[in-house]
């Protein structure tokens, strides 16, 4: 017998606000965090903009000492991660930690700290490389750091698949918690990749967003005129807890986990289906994983990268899942304001998603003014908007073919 799964804490560090309160307010409002890059020159650079935590503070979620030794992608993970436990008000000890674990994964990992201990080795020698390079750098060291950070001592790993990483882990949390190996999980994703070289790197695939002179316009998830993606950074963490162990200390219950599907494409590094295929299978397994029909959803939280291949067939695809139910769907990017967090993507959106059940509010897809034909649903532009939210669904999907969907439910009582 499977156990049910509640999400009982947020913890959010995003482009457009850190903890969940200030990050919901933006989104209510239509707040864009993306800004001209000022961290490195742009100057030679095809995308010359990007959507960063502002007014982050690192030490005051972790040791300075301990701060000096890890990258910003680790940061963002403690502090999202500490964050969640507050706000579930939820306490690790002696007599929980082993029964509690930590699944959060990142896209790509240290790269800041990568591009700056490969110039040290070029510039002053091998010698001069520090000796934490490697775990600052390795992905898995956010799972890590947080458990020794915090205590959890139950199950631990990270994921990593692209712009899905978040959710993947969010669901591998979730069948820990249904088979009993823990009560409770700390899950999500985390990046941090606002450097020159990733920079670079995605501006040669032509993938971002090329409209400098407009930032706060630059993301338009299914509109006509979207170019590409904006770069943004960030982690998004949630606290699963075992339903019953939740109600049993009285705990805020903001949704019930109730369904994971992922599947792959098979079909391209980069490019989606264009038939869709691969989103088909993630959503139609999501919703038979939480024995819910399609027509009981409400809202999808789409993974809308504003480029113009995965808006066109993610709207192909929802439309194929859902049939006529998908005209009545509110369907929203919020990529729109935070820009493309990468493997922490997923852990926000879901996080999205919960917030919509509790405040019965569903954010909007800003910068809608030019429909494409293409892309014909109910997009909620430009304003939020009031809804009766029961069930949500997030999709999250990643180069490589990588497809996950996580959906959350209205608990009743």
């Amino acid at each position: 017998m499977f156990r049910r799964v509640a999400v009982t804490g947020i913890g959010v560090v995003s482009p457009i606000g850190i903890g969940k309160d200030r990050f919901w307010a933006s989104l209510m409002d239509g707040q864009c965090g993306v800004r001209p890059i000022d961290t490195f020159d742009p100057t030679a650079f095809p995308t010359k903009i990007a959507a960063p935590v502002r007014d982050f503070d690192a030490t005051s979620y972790i040791d300075r000492k301990e701060a000096r030794r890890n990258d910003r992608f680790v940061h963002f993970a403690v502090a999202a991660s500490r964050l969640a436990l507050a706000d579930a008000k939820f306490e690790i000890g002696a007599h929980n930690a082993a029964a509690v674990g930590v699944i959060i994964g990142s896209g790509i990992g240290g790269l800041a700290t990568l591009e700056e201990q490969h110039r040290t080795m070029i510039d002053r020698g091998p010698d001069r490389v520090s000796p934490f390079f490697i775990p600052m750098m390795i992905l898995n060291m956010a799972s890590g750091i947080v458990s020794i950070q915090t205590g959890a001592r139950g199950p631990n790993n990270a994921v990593v698949s692209a712009c899905a990483t978040g959710a993947h882990a969010i669901g591998d949390a979730y069948r820990v918690i249904q088979r009993g190996e823990a009560v409770a999980m700390l899950a999500g994703g985390t990046e941090a990749t606002i450097t020159p070289l990733a920079v670079a790197g995605f501006s040669a695939m032509k993938a971002m967003s090329t409209r400098n002179d407009d930032p706060l316009h630059a993301v338009r998830p299914f509109d006509a005129q979207r170019d590409g993606f904006v770069m943004g950074e960030g982690a998004g963490v949630v606290l699963l807890e075992d339903l019953e162990h939740a109600r049993k200390r009285g705990a805020t219950i903001y949704a019930e986990l109730a369904g994971y599907g992922a599947s792959a494409d098979a079909y391209h590094i980069t490019m989606p289906d264009p038939a869709g295929d691969g989103a088909i299978r993630s959503m139609t397994r999501c919703l038979k994983d939480a024995g819910i029909q399609p027509d009981e959803v409400d809202y999808v939280n789409a993974h809308g990268t504003s480029t113009p291949y995965n808006d066109k067939f993610e709207t192909i695809a929802i439309k194929r899942v859902f049939g006529e139910h998908a005209r009545a769907l509110a369907v929203s990017s919020t990529k729109s304001m935070t820009g493309h967090l990468l493997g922490a993507a997923g852990g926000v959106e879901l996080i999205v998603c919960a917030l919509a059940l509790q405040h019965q509010h569903v954010p909007p897809t800003i910068n809608y003014e030019f429909p494409d034909p293409d892309c014909d649903l109910d997009y909620v532009p430009n304003h939020a908007r009031r809804a009766g939210v029961r069930l949500a669904i997030s999709n999250a999907f990643g180069f490589g073919g990588h497809n996950c969907t996580l959906a959350v439910r209205q608990v009743d009582g």
